[in-house]
């Protein structure tokens, strides 16, 4: 069934189309242009799994913000059963404010954000961090290095987003100084690793084996 902005509780999921030479290019000197496309299509339909889990447990819209590609792309790729709408223009903060100002005026009440570069986020950890979102102003997933996998918010909060220096080890200590100055009630989930360089590649392969162990489980094998 299509996930509509019908929920109070709103999923959005920050993707890009997995064209060769556009993604995960800090990659491509281990893996190839290819490669790395390959890489960034598996994590995003991993993240996409994820989500859908959680759906079966709890009542959360979601929609996948894109860049690259166009709508016909995403949908062939993903499929139809999924809301999609492009990020535009901006830097990455300017675009987390719109997609948080367009779920909070169709009826959203707490609106998460994840990117699809931290296989560790699943149907768990997304199910807590909406569980929080009831009670604190921000709920916040550290990513590793340095930077967030998840931001949660009950309300759009632009300041959260100016200032900040995207795609270094600053930003979640950033948004921390931030959330601090402005006195918002904030829960931290655990610190989880993004797979961005060549070192981060053995994390994707242990999620590689989980995974299979998991399917296996579920078929009684």
């Amino acid at each position: 069934m299509k996930s509509l902005l019908n929920a109070q509780q709103h999923l959005i999921i920050f993707s890009r189309y997995p064209e060769p030479g556009t993604t995960k290019t800090r990659l491509i000197p281990v893996l190839g242009r290819v490669g790395a496309a390959n890489l960034q299509k598996q994590m995003t339909e991993h993240t996409i799994l994820q989500v859908q889990e959680l759906q079966k447990v709890a009542a959360v819209s979601a929609q996948v913000r894109f860049a690259g590609g166009n709508l016909q792309l995403m949908q062939d790729w993903l499929g139809l059963d999924l809301v999609y709408q492009t990020q535009g223009d901006g830097d990455l903060g300017q675009r987390l404010v719109r997609s948080l100002e367009d779920a909070f005026q169709n009826s959203a009440e707490y609106v998460i954000i994840i990117g699809t570069d931290c296989p560790g986020v699943n149907s768990q950890i997304l199910a807590t961090a909406f569980e929080k979102l009831q009670v604190f102003d921000m709920v916040v997933g550290p990513a590793i290095d340095g930077g967030y996998y998840l931001i949660g918010l009950q309300r759009v909060i632009p300041e959260l987003f100016s200032d900040i220096a995207w795609g270094t080890a600053q930003v979640y200590q950033q948004t921390i100084e931030i959330a601090l100055k402005l006195n918002l009630s904030s829960f931290h989930l655990p610190a989880l690793a993004d797979i961005d360089r060549p070192e981060d590649l053995a994390i994707w392969e242990q999620t590689l084996v989980s995974d299979v162990r998991e399917e296996d489980k579920q078929r009684g094998a």
